[in-house]
């Protein structure tokens, strides 16, 4: 896509400091570096979102997340932990809409990330949680 950021990197239009790449996808360290070795993989494939990614693609850049995960781990010994993250959607702060994943080293609790899931166990029935589950099960197609 000629729009896309992501794209210009993998075709090395825009300079990057990449980290791996292979001939399916390419991973790079984010500009932004959360905390200390924060990396993008990203497939080569213009890919918007994950409701628009196909299984393949999906499973080629999945599956070379430990490989990268471990070789931060190698880098940086002092990584206590990593959260794998995909904002998918506006709504879900995707702000470059071209699917990627984001590694995110952990060092501790006071390294300027962190994530608030709230806890809302008691908002829903277990009726409705049966509602919810029979709904989206419905929907499900291999």
């Amino acid at each position: 896509m000629e729009d896309c950021i992501f794209c210009k990197i993998v075709n090395g239009d825009i300079p990057s400091y990449k980290v791996y790449e292979d001939e399916h996808l390419y991973a790079f360290l984010d500009i932004s570096q959360t905390t200390p070795g924060h990396t993008l993989v990203v497939p080569k494939k213009h890919t918007k979102d994950l409701f628009d990614i196909d299984e393949k693609t999906i499973e080629q850049v999945y599956g070379k997340v430990p490989l990268i995960a471990k070789a931060l781990k190698k880098a940086f010994p002092t990584i206590k932990g990593m959260n794998v993250i995909n904002n998918n959607g506006a709504v879900a702060y995707q702000s470059v809409f071209h699917f990627h994943v984001h590694l995110i080293p952990r060092y501790d609790e006071k390294d300027d990330f962190s994530i608030h899931f709230g806890n809302h166990q008691s908002y829903y029935t277990p009726e409705q949680l049966e509602a919810m589950s029979k709904l989206i099960a419905a929907e499900i197609r291999e």
